[in-house]
């Protein structure tokens, strides 16, 4: 920590900044025919990179993609522009949000020859699995240089088992009362901002661990941004979340013809050593990547993160256990640079 600000007083981290779309075509067209509305439109934030492989990053449900990244940024700076897709609160559409995310592929892979990395974290992870499925479902191909999923959850299965049984994971609690045929209220809102909430206050309640990563003043602004964003998505911001969750499509359903493998390119698929906090004990999509990756992704590989002699690894903790997904991360673009695919790409 003490290094990473000492370097920022010679060469501050670049602030995120309004991306204008230049491509904007099947955007344009769903807001154009009615099927989506502005209030569903992510935001696209650029970091100013200095290196030639841009990155995308998709968030999970809280924080936004800005935020997910916050102790990664310089890094990612490095290997060049960031783009942060940050989820909108007063509404959510899959079909918008994978839309934009192929405008902006497309803008820097064909205008800017520049084929992006695509770091997704959670439910954007599922997002980019689902991006990925409906791609190979409609014969497109992928423009992207390689792709990272940092814990993903690609359907409700995930967060709870099925049957009616009660959740065994705090997201599951926070997403049940949102399935059942009862009426979703603002108190039921009100409570997974509550459960949103406390998840991200337990992973800064370690101080001793948090003063080696972040100065008081950053935990500060960093602590009112994420709380910012859950006490900010409405009710059917909320609601719409939830709904394309409920709309996914397993990654256990994907061995049809046509689809696999999702990509070719190099990717990274990492879990936590403690995941149970979040992820159901039989995750349909993490059952499938450990068992058939390379169907998936044939230049894939899958590590499970670790914390040697410190608090367990929780689920996508990109913020408080930085320390060690950056090695891997880092390891990941080097591979890329050199050409080194398949299980040495990290």
């Amino acid at each position: 920590m003490f290094l990473r600000t000492a370097r920022q007083r010679f060469i501050p981290a670049p602030a995120p900044v309004p991306h204008e779309a230049v491509i904007r075509v099947r955007q344009d067209t769903l807001l154009g025919d009615g099927r989506c509305g502005l209030h569903q439109r992510a935001t696209v934030l650029r970091i100013p990179g200095r290196g030639p492989v841009p990155t995308i990053v998709i968030g999970g449900f809280v924080p936004d993609a800005t935020e997910s990244v916050f102790l990664l940024r310089e890094q990612l700076v490095h290997q060049g522009d960031v783009y942060c897709l940050n989820y909108p609160c007063a509404g959510f559409s899959t079909d918008l949000f994978l839309a934009q995310l192929d405008d902006l592929v497309e803008e820097l892979a064909v205008l800017r020859g520049r084929e992006p990395v695509v770091l997704s974290v959670s439910f954007g992870a599922g997002l980019a699995l689902e991006w990925l499925r409906r791609r190979r479902l409609g014969g497109g191909s992928h423009a992207i240089r390689g792709l990272v999923l940092v814990s993903p959850v690609a359907c409700v299965e995930d967060l709870m088992a099925g049957g009616g049984a009660k959740p065994s994971t705090l997201l599951g609690r926070a997403i049940q009362p949102y399935l059942g045929g009862d009426r979703v209220d603002e108190k039921v809102v009100e409570r997974s901002r509550t459960i949103f909430g406390k998840m991200f206050e337990s992973g800064a309640q370690n101080k001793d661990a948090l003063a080696g990563i972040m100065t008081p003043a950053e935990l500060g602004f960093l602590k009112d941004r994420v709380l910012g964003t859950i006490r900010g998505i409405d009710f059917r911001g909320a609601c719409e979340r939830v709904d394309a969750l409920k709309a996914m499509h397993s990654p256990s359903s994907y061995f049809l013809p046509g689809i696999l493998p999702l990509a070719e390119v190099p990717t990274l698929v990492l879990y936590a050593e403690k995941e149970d906090s979040v992820l159901d004990e039989g995750s349909p999509t993490r059952s499938s990547l450990l068992r058939s990756l390379l169907a998936y992704f044939p230049k894939g590989r899958c590590l499970q993160v670790r914390n040697r002699g410190g608090s367990p690894v929780q689920h996508a903790s990109l913020i408080f256990h930085v320390a060690n997904f950056r090695p891997l991360i880092a390891s990941f673009y080097v591979g890329l640079r050199k050409g080194r695919f398949g299980r040495e790409a990290a």
